[in-house]
């Protein structure tokens, strides 16, 4: 798996082309919750002052993202912003804040940010979320892995209710988990849990 990466961790993340030619920053990710893919970026242009720009960065014209840049073949991928910001259903706001329900109708908590994978995927691997009592005691923040197919209605998210026995403290051993999770949904019947390494 590549290097996971929180949608947050972006904004302000300069724009390179493969030529060396730094053209924009981040200004916001855009994805689309039910595909469970960031669809693209609107812009802003370069230092403190600058504001935002009439383009944006669909995530089709994206060859990588990096640790400290997202990288792109040319400027010419930059395209109109309603391009990215028109796309249905899409927007970062419908996703933060977000009550978080497991498929058995337990409330776990409220998404406070996009786990993504580094790289060309674009694919929202979970989320960091405020926990409730419901999923742990003392209501830390915590990662919790998302399903092959991510329900959201109005301002709920709905993740398998298996999914809170895979849960990390921190986005670094968040990927093993996230690979334990997907282990057990490919075994026959999802496997038995055995709550290792999470919080319930």
């Amino acid at each position: 798996m590549n290097t996971l990466l929180l949608a947050s961790e972006l904004t302000r993340r300069v724009v390179v082309t493969l030529g060396g030619e730094a053209v924009a920053q981040i200004r916001d990710t855009v994805f689309d919750a039910r595909a469970g893919r960031i669809t693209g970026f609107t812009l802003s242009g370069r230092g403190l002052l600058a504001g935002p720009l009439k383009e944006s960065l669909p995530f089709s014209e994206v060859h990588a993202v990096g640790p400290s840049a997202v990288m792109i073949l040319s400027e010419t991928a930059l395209e109109k912003r309603d391009m990215v910001v028109g796309a249905d259903e899409a927007g970062h706001g419908q996703v933060i804040g977000a009550s978080v329900l497991t498929d058995q109708g337990t409330a776990i908590g409220t998404v406070l940010d996009v786990v993504i994978e580094a790289g060309s995927s674009g694919r929202v691997i979970g989320f960091e979320i405020a926990a409730n009592e419901n999923l742990d005691h003392e209501q830390r923040r915590a990662f919790i892995p998302r399903g092959e197919t991510l329900a959201v209605s109005g301002r709920a998210l709905v993740v398998p209710a298996h999914a809170r026995h895979f849960v990390a403290d921190d986005l670094p051993s968040f990927s093993a988990q996230v690979e334990a999770f997907h282990t057990h949904a490919a075994e026959p019947y999802g496997g038995t849990s055995t709550g290792e390494g999470g919080q319930a």
